[in-house]
C-alpha cells in the first residue's frame, strides 16, 4: 500500500486543501501515480538490477508519496522488468481500490522514446471523442507525461548525462476487464480494460454529507475573510484557471467536486457579490441541463440537450443528428467548434442561468467557464445578476 502523506500544511484557513482536511476523510492514489511508481520500480530494476522498495514518486503538484511493491519480476539478462503496486483510493469508494496495478518494462531502440502498450486489464480506445486517439491504450495524458518524466530520470540516475528513456511500457491491472464492468468505460468505447486516470495523482474521497459540509465551511471562511467573490470549481485543473482568470486567493476557492447543488443552495442562504462556477465541458453541460449532482453515477451527459443547444447556435439538422449521436460531450464539442457553432459559450450561458434559477434571487451575481480537459477554456458566459435570471427557470 502507498504511505500517506500529509495533504496540507495545516496553516490555509480555507480553499481545496482546508476542505479535505475538515472531511476528516483520508486520500488515497490514482491508477496513474500507482502506474508511475510501478514503471519507476521497474526502470530502475532494469538498469541497476535492483528494484527500489518502497518507490518515492512526485506528484505533479510536490506531493512525494512512496509505494511499497507487490510484485518484482527481473527477467533473465534483464530484457525486462516487472513491478507492481496495490491501488489505495483512501476513504474513497472507488471500485479500483485494492487492484493490483503493474508495469512491464523493456528496453526499445535508441530513438524510440518512451511507448505505451495496454497490457491484460487495460482498455484500448475504440471509438472518437476522448483525449486519446482510437487504437491507443486508455492511458491518459497527465498519467504518460508523469511516467515519461520520471524514466528520464531513472535514465539519466544510472544512464549518466544525455541518456534517454527508450522503452516500452506495459501497463495491466489484475482482473482489469471485470472491474471496468463497473464503470463508464464500455459505455465509451473503452474495451478490454480500465482506463489509468489521474491529473493530480491523488483520489479526493467523497463522502456526500462530509464533502457538502465541507463546501459550507469554505463558504463561511471566505465571507468571514470579507471576500466578494468566490469561485466552485469541479477540480484541480479548473481550480488553476479560475486562479489564472481572476487571481483569487485560496480562501476563495471551494472544491466543489460534482455537487454544484450544495454550493447554489448554500450561498443562495450566505450570499457572497459574485460566485463564478469553473469546471470541464461535460460536468458543466449537466447543469445546464438542471442537474445538481454531476456525478456521473446520478447524472449523464444529454447528447440530446446538446443538440438542442446547438440548433440554437445556428447548426443545421445534420450537425445537430451528428451531436445527438455522439460518443462522448467532447465529441459534441469539437464537431460544433469545427462547424463554428459556440457550443461551449451556450453551455456556459445555460448553466450561468440554471444557477441564477437555483439562487432564486439571492444577490448573487454569477459567470461560468467551460475548460476541456487540457485546461483549455473552451466556453463563457459573462456576469450576470439575478435581475437578469431567465423567466420561467424551475424553482428548486
Amino acid at each position: 500500500m502507498a504511505e500517506a502523506q500529509p495533504q496540507g500544511t495545516g496553516k490555509a484557513a480555507g480553499g481545496r486543501s482546508a476542505q479535505l482536511a475538515h472531511t476528516g476523510l483520508r486520500p488515497g492514489w490514482t491508477t496513474g501515480a500507482c502506474a508511475t511508481a510501478a514503471s519507476t520500480a521497474a526502470y530502475t530494476a532494469l538498469l541497476s538490477g535492483e528494484f527500489p522498495d518502497p518507490v518515492t514518486i512526485t506528484l505533479p503538484k510536490g506531493q512525494t508519496p512512496s509505494f511499497a511493491l507487490a510484485v518484482e519480476e527481473l527477467a533473465p539478462g534483464r530484457t525486462a522488468a516487472t513491478a507492481g503496486v496495490v491501488k489505495d483510493a483512501g476513504d474513497d469508494p472507488d471500485v479500483t481500490h485494492g487492484a493490483l496495478v503493474r508495469a512491464t518494462v523493456r528496453v526499445l531502440p535508441a530513438g524510440s522514446g518512451v511507448v505505451f502498450r495496454a497490457g491484460p486489464g487495460v482498455g484500448t480506445v475504440t471509438r472518437p471523442g476522448l483525449p486519446l486517439d482510437v487504437g491507443e491504450p486508455a492511458i491518459n495524458p497527465v498519467p504518460r507525461q508523469m511516467m515519461r518524466e520520471h524514466l528520464a530520470e531513472v535514465a539519466g540516475r544510472h544512464g549518466g548525462p544525455g541518456a534517454t528513456a527508450d522503452v516500452e511500457v506495459e501497463i495491466s491491472v489484475d482482473h482489469g476487464e471485470e472491474i471496468a464492468r463497473s464503470t463508464w468505460n464500455p459505455r465509451l468505447g473503452i474495451l478490454g480494460g480500465l482506463s489509468i486516470l489521474g491529473t493530480t495523482g491523488i483520489v479526493v474521497p467523497y463522502s456526500c454529507s462530509a464533502w457538502i459540509d465541507s463546501i459550507r465551511r469554505g463558504v463561511d471562511v471566505a465571507r468571514a475573510a470579507g471576500r466578494r467573490h468566490v469561485a466552485g470549481c469541479t477540480g484541480s485543473t479548473s481550480e488553476k484557471v479560475a486562479v489564472a482568470l481572476h487571481h483569487l486567493p485560496e480562501d476563495a476557492l471551494l472544491d466543489m467536486g460534482d455537487f454544484a447543488g450544495a454550493v447554489l443552495k448554500y450561498i443562495r442562504r450566505h450570499p457572497v457579490e459574485r460566485l463564478t462556477i469553473c469546471g470541464g465541458f461535460a460536468k458543466l453541460s449537466k447543469l445546464a441541463a438542471g442537474h445538481l449532482d454531476l456525478h456521473s453515477a446520478r447524472s449523464q451527459v444529454d447528447k440530446g440537450f446538446l443538440a438542442e443547444l446547438a440548433r440554437r447556435g445556428g447548426a443545421d439538422e445534420a450537425l445537430a443528428g451528428a451531436v445527438a449521436e455522439a460518443n462522448t460531450g467532447l465529441a459534441a464539442l469539437q464537431l460544433c467548434t469545427a462547424a463554428g457553432v459556440p457550443l461551449g459559450d451556450l453551455v456556459a450561458a445555460t448553466a450561468r442561468d440554471e444557477s441564477l434559477a437555483v439562487l432564486r434571487g439571492a444577490p448573487v451575481a454569477v459567470d461560468v467557464i467551460c475548460i476541456d480537459r487540457a485546461g483549455m477554456v473552451v466556453g463563457r458566459a459573462e456576469l450576470r445578476g439575478p435581475g437578469d435570471a431567465r423567466q420561467g427557470s424551475p424553482q428548486r
